[in-house]
């Protein structure tokens, strides 16, 4: 069995670290560079960064940034928000990012997702999503930074993500971000069950044994949090500690 990731995620606006609830009511944490040195410390396995309101405002990836903390950062580093083409992809990859994940570009244009896994390598290409569910009880997937409803089926989607050649999903749930309330487990485990490829738990995660408690019920590959983290009411380490009590192999 892989051993299971914890990723601090940090939402970047305006070149800050910010954090909200259901994305709204948007608040300051710090700087970005200083905040992934830290999860460096803390034993964090990948840190991702996402620009969150690069594709809402049509702006470009923030490679300064991506690149001073490339220089300071010793794990995976995962960057998103503004990718549009085949070249942002090489610029941001080029900057020091070990992978980068498309989101609203992706739905809007899938053919990058197959581009970016040809040319750079599927491990190169995660597929951020921000799901919702549906009076139907099926859940559909959203853009711009949960702005836009798609009326696009999830489970739909990422079959078609894995079979375009993509070599990660990370899953948010919109209804569980920021809630704090523990991750989003049907949607999670409906995802998992219905790809191969590894599946990143987002969205939701507010106290210690959230994590385990989605590896244990799914079969998901890591787990992301921004608040627990950045507010300093868990440390990367308190969180494998509690998945290595549990039995869960984590790195």
């Amino acid at each position: 069995m892989l051993a299971k990731r914890i990723i601090p995620c940090l939402d970047v606006r305006d070149g800050r670290v910010v954090k909200g609830v259901n994305f709204e009511g948007i608040r300051e944490v710090g700087d970005p560079v200083e905040c992934a040195a830290e999860y460096n410390k803390q034993g964090a396995d990948e840190i991702v960064f996402y620009d969150i309101t690069a594709s809402h405002e049509g702006r470009g990836v923030m490679l300064d940034v991506v690149r001073e903390t490339a220089k300071r950062v010793f794990v995976p580093l995962t960057v998103g928000g503004g990718i549009k083409t085949v070249d942002d992809i090489r610029d941001t990859l080029r900057a020091g990012a070990d992978k980068v994940s498309v989101n609203s570009q992706a739905v809007k244009n899938p053919q990058l997702i197959k581009d970016g896994a040809d040319i750079f390598g599927s491990q190169c290409i995660c597929v951020g999503i921000d799901a919702k569910k549906t009076p139907a009880g099926n859940w559909t997937v959203y853009i711009n930074g949960g702005r836009i409803d798609m009326g696009i089926d999830l489970l739909d989607w990422v079959k078609e993500i894995e079979r375009l050649g993509a070599g990660e999903i990370c899953l948010n749930s919109i209804d569980t971000d920021g809630v704090k309330g523990g991750f989003d487990l049907p949607m999670l485990k409906a995802v998992v069950d219905a790809v191969s490829i590894p599946v990143i738990a987002s969205g939701g995660a507010g106290k210690l044994g959230d994590f385990a408690e989605a590896f244990q019920k799914t079969d998901c590959s890591a787990a992301l949090a921004a608040s627990l983290f950045h507010f300093k009411e868990l440390t990367v380490q308190q969180v494998k500690d509690d998945c290595r009590a549990k039995g869960i192999i984590v790195r």
